[in-house]
């Protein structure tokens, strides 16, 4: 199989990592929208009403592994160097976007989902209620 074949196999919503996160999120009575297209960016996980957008990012499509210089496809490196390079700048204009309209927005890296999910489960934990005290206020 050659690699155009390979990653064309690569899914581009309900992940593992996504469907791990989301199964956890709903244990704890988490309820969510999933993919949800009128979101900027269409969040992998949102929650409208606190206004928290969360995406699961694989560190290769999401250049975690070109910024730290620990992995470069040796074939056809200028395509996918490039490639990556223009996910890395779109997801950036979709933290401006969703942030300049008042949104939460959340990032986890794969590794950090697999490896430590309470961790990535505390934190949604916390901007869940740290909007939701900030939204009474108002």
């Amino acid at each position: 199989m050659n690699r155009s074949e390979n990653m064309r196999r690569i899914k581009s919503k309900d992940t593992s990592i996504e469907i791990k996160l989301r199964k956890e999120l709903w244990k704890n009575g988490y309820r969510y929208r999933k993919n949800c297209k009128k979101i900027f960016g269409k969040p992998d996980i949102c929650f409208i009403g606190k206004k928290i957008a969360i995406f699961c990012d694989s560190e290769f499509w999401h250049g975690k592994y070109l910024l730290e210089k620990r992995y470069i496809p040796k074939t056809n490196k200028e395509y996918w160097v490039n490639k990556i390079q223009k996910n890395i700048e779109r997801d950036k204009e979709v933290n401006k976007s969703l942030e300049k309209d008042g949104w939460t927005v959340l990032r986890f890296w794969q590794k950090d989902i697999e490896d430590n999910l309470d961790e990535c489960i505390n934190k949604i934990e916390h901007t869940f209620y740290t909007n939701c005290n900030q939204s009474q206020i108002k």
